[in-house]
């Protein structure tokens, strides 16, 4: 056999074993995905306002967008950002505003937070991303001792106001220990910071606006699951949510279901089960706002139930539903037929191949709601 055909028969058998191999790939990475939450949209009554079809990453891009365009003195920046972000956030941005407005910054997290405060003290508008959560860390002294505290080691003479950080978090199938990460109580625990965590594309983008816009500095946790998953009819124009405020999603008198970002969406569901298996009515609360949290919705919601069950992926010890918890218990007491229960991670590093063993999923969340109802 001539050595020419022998090559190509060679490269065909080899051709024929690499698609065979893609396929069988592609069959078990389909047959094997798994996603521990259904998406549930916010649906908007457009009225007299535009909308228009955009997942989450494209609302925050578009937050972004109408924020650099009111605010000459509004700055972009962060680890890949003029690129659009390794999320694609803040994709197309630099070519519009230009890179002395929208650009990239070293692999410094500790150095984006102090440039970040020294832009806002200085009165301009300063918009920084932080590539994931897990990442904050080096930035917290910057943050937490010197954002939040500026207004009040100055008595009122200087603040870091009009800054804004923007953070993923969360799970997201095969982060693990370095890319899965939900820090907000860490943060929880600083007064001067306002900290919220958005539930889709229509709250993103009223969240961001609203932080930009706010006088104290802020951080915007955000579900990185969500960024392509979550899509919603979006208002074009721009708008600011109330910050401090939760959203009671559905209304109920059985049990009170307590959760913020992609969680939200798995107590949807659990309200669904509960009320198909075992006609039990939930009241389901999205917290949406961590620093400050609405205390009063929350109470007033767990006064009428008597029960309430608190998720977050998050571990469970000193998770924020831990505070939650307690202030439930001092300010509710009298009321509650069962303890407040939290469904929450696990108190271990977050895991890659076990993390669905991690994640407190519909199946979870509904055996402990069965618990508090019999209780």
């Amino acid at each position: 056999m001539p050595p020419d055909l022998c090559d190509k028969i060679t490269i065909m058998k080899v051709s024929a074993l690499a698609r065979g191999l893609f396929s069988a790939i592609k069959s078990n990475a389909a047959s094997s995905t798994r996603s521990h939450f259904t998406y549930y949209p916010t649906k908007f009554s457009p009225g007299t306002r535009d909308v228009q079809k955009m997942n989450m990453f494209q609302a925050i891009n578009n937050a972004m967008d109408q924020a650099l365009e009111q605010d000459s003195s509004a700055l972009l920046f962060g680890e890949d950002v003029g690129f659009g972000g390794v999320f694609r956030c803040s994709v197309n941005l630099r070519d519009k505003y230009g890179k002395d407005r929208v650009f990239n910054t070293p692999l410094c997290e500790q150095g984006i937070a102090g440039f970040a405060i020294g832009v806002a003290n200085m009165g301009a508008t300063a918009i920084a991303e932080i590539q994931f959560a897990d990442y904050i860390f080096p930035s917290f002294d910057q943050i937490v001792n010197e954002a939040a505290k500026y207004r009040y080691r100055s008595g009122g003479l200087f603040d870091c106001g009009s800054l804004t950080f923007r953070v993923p978090c969360g799970a997201v199938g095969h982060g693990a220990l370095y890319h899965s990460q939900s820090p907000e109580a860490y943060f929880a625990h600083t007064p001067g910071l306002r900290v919220v965590i958005p539930r889709g594309p229509i709250k993103a983008k009223g969240l961001l606006l609203a932080c930009i816009r706010d006088a104290n500095p802020c951080i915007m946790f955000e579900p990185k699951t969500l960024y392509r998953a979550a899509v919603e009819e979006v208002p074009t124009e721009a708008y600011a949510d109330d910050l401090g405020k939760c959203d009671i999603l559905r209304e109920g008198k059985d049990v009170t279901l307590v959760g913020w970002g992609t969680q939200v969406h798995v107590l949807l569901e659990v309200a669904d089960l509960a009320k198909k298996q075992l006609d039990i009515d939930c009241e389901v609360i999205d917290l949406v706002s961590i620093l400050p949290w609405d205390t009063q919705t929350i109470c007033n919601s767990v006064n009428k139930t008597g029960r309430v069950l608190i998720a977050h992926e998050a571990p469970f010890t000193q998770g924020f539903g831990s505070e939650m918890a307690a202030y439930i218990q001092e300010k509710c007491f009298l009321r509650l037929e069962a303890p407040v229960k939290r469904v929450t991670g696990w108190d271990t590093p977050f895991p890659h191949v076990f993390e669905p063993f991690y994640l407190p999923d519909k199946h979870r969340c509904l055996a402990a709601l069965k618990e508090i109802i019999n209780y």
